[in-house]
């Protein structure tokens, strides 16, 4: 282990090799934009990024962007371990190489082999992008492997979970953990014109997944059941087959280029935390940032630290039940709806940009000592 190695400084530009689910392709993955947000934010201040992803879960086939020109992509079999084995090779001359959590495939050898480089002056970083979920799988499974590799990496940062998170990594030994937060790509979520395709009383973009489906249920689908003169809106993937009020649009997988139609379309637009960001706090998903950029009003579930990113009744709405959702939209007029929009804009373009968020890296990466670094909350 490489405790005393010198570490890379922001004064410098970095060779960053990063293995991840996917830059490319938003598909059955929603850390895209958050991946996109900071990597793209990190090639402007002049370091070089390679992305690696498997070729997985048709994710290639729906790709919604090119490969950008402020990274290199490189796609990998999902089927050969020889494959990701030897990109980590040649990853050992980069700077800092990072393995974010939920790659789908190869998981377990890719936290393995990207835990043990080991070189003078290399940075490995776990990064995880659903961090409550990871240490609650880890903490009831002793022998999980990754519980092993904690203490091997440099650094762990992760999508958020403020303090309880930083404390639980640290519990399992974890050197130095901090939250980089989602944030705003101005470039990427901005206004737009609204249009028909997406209009609405009330949009939700959300996937199905186990851990969300019962929140969505609560804060979305029971609410348009009681308002059955509103309009909802439902995007995301996997939610073909479910039972639905009949004032309830489905339009399935929704492209990030869309984002911003959609977010103009609707008079209010919904986030929902998944059970396990809900339960811990302070992990504002990256809807909430591709909202606010928009000027959309933002009504959001109820989880501890909202306050730190956008301010309850001014800059967000907020619900702690299906109840709350169905007064404020009976209450909401559009012209409340665009004050609350505007607040929130402005709010994140002065302080939760990935412009910022990049610099926050930086800082954490140029950091001589090994020393453990407490949560640093957001202005």
């Amino acid at each position: 282990m490489n405790r005393r190695n010198p570490r890379p400084t922001a004064s410098r530009s970095l060779d960053i090799a990063f293995f991840g689910s996917s830059l490319v392709s938003a598909y059955w993955n929603g850390a895209a934009t958050y991946y996109r947000g900071i990597l793209r934010a990190l090639a402007a201040r002049g370091h070089r990024i390679t992305f690696h992803e498997p070729d997985a879960y048709d994710r290639q086939k729906h790709r919604d962007i090119e490969d950008p020109p402020w990274a290199r992509v490189v796609v990998y079999s999902g089927t050969d371990p020889a494959e990701p084995r030897r990109l980590v090779e040649q990853a050992r001359s980069a700077d800092v190489v990072v393995k974010a959590s939920g790659v789908g495939v190869f998981d377990e050898l890719l936290e393995a082999e990207v835990a043990a480089l080991d070189r003078p002056g290399l940075t490995t970083i776990f990064w995880d992008v659903d961090a409550p979920a990871t240490l609650e799988r880890v903490r009831a499974a002793p022998s999980d492997p990754f519980r092993a590799q904690i203490p091997r990496f440099n650094l762990v940062f992760t999508y958020g979970g403020g303090d309880p998170v930083v404390r639980g990594y640290e519990a399992l030994g974890a050197r130095r953990c901090a939250p980089i937060y989602n944030a705003l790509d101005p470039e990427t979520h901005f206004e737009v014109a609204p249009g028909p395709r997406f209009h609405c009383d009330f949009a939700l973009l959300a996937n199905r997944l186990p851990d969300r489906e019962r929140r969505v249920e609560e804060f979305f689908l029971r609410p348009a059941a009681a308002l059955p003169g509103l309009r909802f809106l439902l995007g995301g993937s996997g939610w073909q087959d479910k039972v639905m009020p009949p004032n309830v649009r489905y339009v399935g997988h929704v492209y990030t280029a869309d984002h911003n139609a959609l977010n103009a379309s609707a008079r209010a637009v919904l986030n929902v935390a998944r059970d396990s960001m809900a339960s811990v706090g302070f992990s504002p998903a990256t809807r909430v940032f591709e909202a606010a950029g928009a000027a959309a009003c933002l009504v959001t579930d109820a989880w501890e630290g909202i306050e730190l990113f956008l301010e309850p009744g001014r800059e967000v709405l907020v619900a702690r039940s299906g109840d709350d959702v169905v007064e404020i939209l009976r209450a909401l007029t559009p012209e409340r709806a665009r004050a609350i929009g505007r607040a929130a804009k402005q709010r994140v373009l002065a302080g939760h940009t990935y412009a910022e968020r990049a610099r926050q890296v930086e800082a954490l990466l140029a950091r001589p000592d090994g020393a453990t670094l407490t949560a640093i909350a957001p202005p």
